[in-house]
């Protein structure tokens, strides 16, 4: 069974009314906050269910992968039903780890709940054999990032919760100076609690009390370009310049997202499904939809064009200065980049009058 984050709570209170937890629960995610809030949450639930005494295994990659049979086997001196931890920073347990923990989905009893806590897994890990036993042997916790659009949705219901709310516009406000700082965005929503009363919070007293702790990831740049945002696209290169991000890795991170564009564009045209396409280029979920969208909108010679213009920037990144070229890197890169992504918005607005 799986489950998001944000319904994990329910879930745990839908168990304990319904007379037990699962056996086990999994908690994978690449958000810190949501991953540490979730294990928390299945703590506490179990130590109100009666599981008192609490093992923790560091499954590092020395770890001796026997030593969860012989804990598992082991009886407890002080308490009928425990709790056995399984971190697992590496998302990878190797083969007798991935044995290991098949076994013990399959012979999980009644008086033990497994927590096992994992990074985020890519595909290939997801739909591994000690994955699907895990989940099919009790809970999956998806503790997935909170994207940029998200965001304001999810610091008002963290706002709701102790007793304040805002206009869109404060939440925006909050979103604009946390982005991709997720511990943070907690803290100064807890901030908010400290300083001002439950009711309504002002726009005036969020911008007050809120420090700018957003933190940009250069991974984020194509989905903004794809989803045609150029003021969001720019706004991404303006804090990973003011981190000290280096040119090349963004430029790399341009030229490879338009490169798998200008394939997309090719292969549409010719009339091939876009799930082939997605398979083929190993792009899956939000961002295939926005590669199909871009796709269909914008021309292969287009795409062709923006890809050719990458290998000039990366001259100018290694130094090699174009005559015909701005000599900052960034400022070239800040145009093409905003150049794409409101080549894809445009060509949206218009797609209705062509029908």
């Amino acid at each position: 069974m799986q489950v998001k984050a944000e319904q994990l709570a329910a879930h745990l209170q839908s168990r304990a009314r319904a007379g037990g937890l699962a056996r086990v629960y999994t908690v994978s995610g690449d958000e810190a906050l949501l991953a540490i809030e979730a294990q928390d949450a299945v703590r506490i639930a179990a130590r109100r269910a009666g599981y008192t005494e609490r093992e923790v295994l560091h499954a590092d990659a020395r770890f001796d992968w026997s030593q969860l049979a012989a804990v598992s086997a082991g009886q407890s001196l002080f308490a009928q039903r425990r709790i056995i931890e399984v971190r697992l920073p590496g998302g990878k347990p190797g083969k007798a780890g991935a044995a290991a923990l098949q076994a013990h989905a399959a012979a999980a009893g009644d008086d033990t709940l497994t927590l096992l806590a994992l990074p985020r897994l890519d595909r290939d890990a997801r739909e591994s054999a000690w994955a699907k036993a895990l989940d099919a042997a009790g809970v999956w916790v998806d503790a997935a990032r909170v994207e940029r659009a998200a965001l304001p949705g999810w610091i008002g219901q963290r706002l709701a919760r102790q007793g304040q709310h805002a206009a869109p516009e404060a939440l925006e406000f909050i979103a604009d100076r946390v982005e991709g700082n997720l511990l943070a965005a907690h803290q100064e929503v807890q901030k908010l609690a400290l300083l001002h009363p439950e009711g309504e919070l002002s726009l005036e007293q969020v911008a007050d009390a809120v420090l700018n702790v957003a933190r940009y990831d250069v991974f984020g740049l194509p989905q903004a370009m794809l989803a045609g945002d150029p003021a969001r696209v720019l706004k991404i290169l303006e804090g990973l310049r003011a981190e000290g991000e280096a040119p090349p890795l963004i430029a790399w991170t341009i030229a490879e997202e338009l490169r798998l564009l200008a394939r997309a564009t090719q292969d549409t045209a010719a009339g091939k499904p876009f799930a082939n396409i997605a398979r083929d280029l190993r792009v899956f979920g939000n961002r295939q939809a926005l590669l199909q969208r871009a796709a269909q909108r914008i021309p292969p010679a287009r795409a062709a064009g923006w890809l050719a213009r990458c290998s000039d920037i990366d001259r100018l990144v290694k130094g090699l200065r174009d005559p015909g070229a701005d000599s900052d890197p960034w400022l070239e890169l800040a145009d093409l980049a905003a150049e794409v992504s409101a080549a894809i918005r445009r060509s949206g607005a218009e797609a209705p009058s062509r029908r």
